[in-house]
């Protein structure tokens, strides 16, 4: 499928776009390793993202794809938290004619997280600040995926202790790469930061700094429904409130 895009994209003169679970990407990987440095818009379309993809068990549960596919030079790894963002990081792939994409999809229902009519695409950033502190910020929550609304559940648990938390969402790690620092320093802010993602840690130290904690996976996932597995690996807003304490 992935060979078979790329020769459809040489070619031109259509959008070649295909999709399998994200764990697979390990087969098709000299394939996107291709698009990447061929440099063509191909537009890989990859769901069951996370180990909330259940019972498949966790030789479908991607852990390590995540950081693996970051890693390739050329690639736009998109993650997004709703249906907006779904929407925007769709358009984004569209407009790429030079590089592949690559839409990481949850296959879990999600909640909604943006509804205000926002007159930019805000994915386009890379990272922003989708709800900011009420007053000075204390901590930055950080998050991609379905594991946004966590951040968010999270963040209004610490403003009922008083601890004033901003949630940013970063759909796509290479867009934020190539905004300014000055935008950059804006949105992660200059306090501590948690960073939450159903995957393992690595990459993430880029964007926590010097005081910063994950809440993620340090092995591989389990079968089971995904009400019990976020909570069986910690993966919960409880903890991700209770690691932004221990950095205040």
């Amino acid at each position: 499928m992935a060979a078979a895009m790329n020769g459809i994209a040489a070619h031109r003169g259509l959008i070649p776009y295909g999709g399998t679970f994200l764990c697979f990407t390990d087969y098709a990987r000299p394939s996107i390793r291709l698009s990447a440095f061929m440099g063509v818009g191909v537009i890989y379309v990859m769901t069951h993202d996370s180990i909330g993809l259940g019972e498949d068990g966790p030789t479908h549960q991607p852990v390590e794809h995540l950081a693996a596919l970051r890693a390739m030079p050329g690639l736009y790894v998109y993650r997004p938290a709703d249906a907006v963002e779904t929407a925007e990081c769709w358009a984004l792939a569209l407009q790429r004619r030079d590089a592949p994409s690559l839409l990481a999809l949850t296959r879990q229902a999600l909640p909604l997280l943006r509804r205000e009519a926002a007159s930019e695409n805000l994915s386009a950033h890379g990272a922003y600040v989708l709800a900011d502190a009420d007053g000075p910020r204390q901590i930055t929550l950080l998050a991609t995926g379905s594991e946004v609304s966590i951040a968010t559940a999270a963040c209004n648990a610490l403003a009922q202790d008083g601890i004033r938390a901003a949630v940013v969402s970063m759909p796509c790690w290479e867009l934020f790469e190539k905004q300014s620092k000055q935008y950059q320093d804006a949105v992660l802010g200059s306090v501590p930061r948690v960073a939450v993602e159903a995957a393992v840690q690595f990459g993430w130290e880029r964007w926590l700094g010097a005081r910063g904690a994950f809440v993620g996976m340090t092995g591989f996932g389990a079968s089971a429904p995904v009400e019990a597995l976020y909570p069986h690996f910690g993966i919960t807003p409880e903890r991700v409130a209770a690691a932004a304490r221990s950095l205040l």
